[in-house]
C-alpha cells in the first residue's frame, strides 16, 4: 500500500511539474509578445495584460523580473540558433555558406528588434544576474565556427590554431554590425549581409592563399570531415594560385 501511495505522489508532483512548466513557456512567449509591443523598456503591468493574468500569478512562476528575463533570454537563444543551426551545417559552396549563417543571424535580428534590445540591454531585471545570455549566445554561436573553421583548415594540413579566435572575431563583427544597423536602418538587410560576406570570405582566401591554396568561393564542399579518409581532403575545386 505504501508503494501505491508513494507512486501516486510521484504521479501527482511529476503533473504538477509539467503544469508550472508549461505555464512558465506560456508567460515567457506572452512576455516576448509584450516586448514586441511595447518595447524593450516593457513592464510588468503589460506583460501581465498580455498573458491574461494579474501579476501576482505571474510572481508565482517566476521569483522576480530578473528570473523571468533569463527565462525569455534563453527562449531567444533557442529562436536564434533554430534559425543559424541549420545555415551553419548546411552544405553549400563557401561563400553562399557564409552568407546563409550572416543572414541568418540578421534575420533574427531584424523580425524581433524589440527582444534582442530587451535581452542586450538587462534594463528589465530588478536584480544582477549571474547568467549572460548575449555572452552565451556569443560563445555557443563562436564554438561552432570554430569547429567549422578547424575542420577545413586541419583538412588543408594547415594550422588550426586560430580557428577559436577567428571565431570570435567573426562573431563580434557581425553582431557589432547588426547593432549599428538596426540603429540606422540606412541599408537593407540584403546589402548588410552582402558586404559582411565579402569581407569575411576574402579573409578566408587570404588565410587559404597563405599557404599556396587558392579556394573557388562557388565551387561545391561536399566533404565528410567527420569520416573517410583525412588525408584525402575535401573533395571541391581548387583553382592553381598561378592562374587565379
Amino acid at each position: 500500500m505504501a508503494r501505491t501511495v508513494k507512486g501516486g505522489t510521484d504521479a501527482r508532483r511529476e503533473r504538477w511539474k509539467g503544469h508550472r512548466e508549461a505555464r512558465r513557456a506560456e508567460f515567457v512567449e506572452a512576455t516576448i509578445r509584450a516586448v514586441a509591443k511595447h518595447g524593450p523598456d516593457v513592464g510588468m503591468d503589460e506583460i501581465a495584460a498580455e498573458a491574461g493574468v494579474s501579476k501576482p500569478v505571474l510572481y508565482r512562476h517566476f521569483a522576480d523580473k530578473s528570473d523571468l528575463y533569463l527565462a525569455v533570454g534563453r527562449r531567444g537563444t533557442e529562436m536564434l540558433m533554430d534559425r543559424m543551426g541549420p545555415a551553419i551545417e548546411l552544405d553549400a559552396p563557401v561563400r553562399p555558406r557564409i552568407q546563409g549563417i550572416v543572414d541568418a543571424y540578421l534575420s533574427v535580428i531584424e523580425e524581433h528588434p524589440n527582444l534582442y534590445r530587451f535581452v542586450v540591454r538587462k534594463s528589465f531585471t530588478d536584480r544582477p544576474v549571474e547568467q549572460d545570455v548575449v555572452n552565451e549566445d556569443k560563445q555557443l554561436i563562436a564554438a561552432a565556427l570554430a569547429r567549422l573553421l578547424g575542420d577545413y583548415l586541419r583538412a588543408f594540413d594547415m594550422d588550426s590554431g586560430g580557428a577559436e579566435p577567428w571565431a570570435h572575431a567573426l562573431v563580434g563583427m557581425v553582431q557589432n554590425a547588426g547593432d549599428w544597423w538596426l540603429d540606422r536602418q540606412s541599408m537593407t538587410r540584403a546589402s548588410l549581409s552582402d558586404y559582411l560576406t565579402t569581407i569575411i570570405w576574402h579573409a578566408i582566401d587570404g588565410l587559404l592563399r597563405s599557404a599556396g591554396v587558392a579556394l573557388d568561393p562557388d565551387a561545391p564542399l561536399t566533404t565528410d570531415l567527420a569520416g573517410g579518409d583525412r588525408h584525402e581532403g575535401p573533395r571541391l575545386r581548387v583553382v592553381d594560385v598561378e592562374e587565379a
